[in-house]
């Protein structure tokens, strides 16, 4: 059996950030996908999916993502039921995230997120050390977005 889930969106609002009783982070989160048509208007629709993410990752995202930004999401459906105040049942399905890739930087002037959830900087290297790395790094882009249509992506 496999219950496997990957996705590609932009958050819809910025990451809520909690902690269980025991301490433990969690983050609910939105993200809208594109749907890779166009309507009978000529637009693209997009699924708006709920997801959710536990202990460093949530923090992580929610100290470096917000509305706007585009995530890449791994992860597994589920789904669950709960009854609401009002004693109704409520069912819901949403992602629950393995891991949550950080596909955009946080801002294009200066203090940029890491690239990934989980990235730890190496505090003994010196700033020559990181320039050179960056002179090197054809992917150096300091944070500034690339001009590209969603139409000339793969996927």
């Amino acid at each position: 059996m496999l219950n496997r889930v990957v996705l590609v969106g932009r958050l819809t609002k910025d990451p809520d950030l909690r902690y269980t009783p025991n301490g433990v982070a969690v983050a609910n989160f939105t993200i809208a996908v594109n749907r890779p048509f166009t309507s009978q208007q000529g637009g693209k629709d997009a699924d708006f999916i709920n997801c959710v993410v536990w202990r460093r990752a949530a923090e992580n995202l929610a100290n470096y993502m917000k509305k706007g930004n585009m995530v890449g999401v791994d992860g597994r459906l589920q789904s669950r039921s709960f009854d609401n105040q009002e004693g109704k049942r409520v069912f819901v399905t949403e992602v629950v995230a393995d891991s949550v890739q950080f596909l955009e930087t946080k801002g294009s002037s200066g203090g940029g997120a890491p690239q990934q959830q989980g990235f730890q900087p190496n505090q003994n290297q010196g700033n020559s050390n990181n320039q050179q790395q960056t002179q090197n790094d054809p992917f150096a882009d300091n944070g500034e977005p690339i001009d590209i249509s969603d139409d000339d992506l793969p996927f």
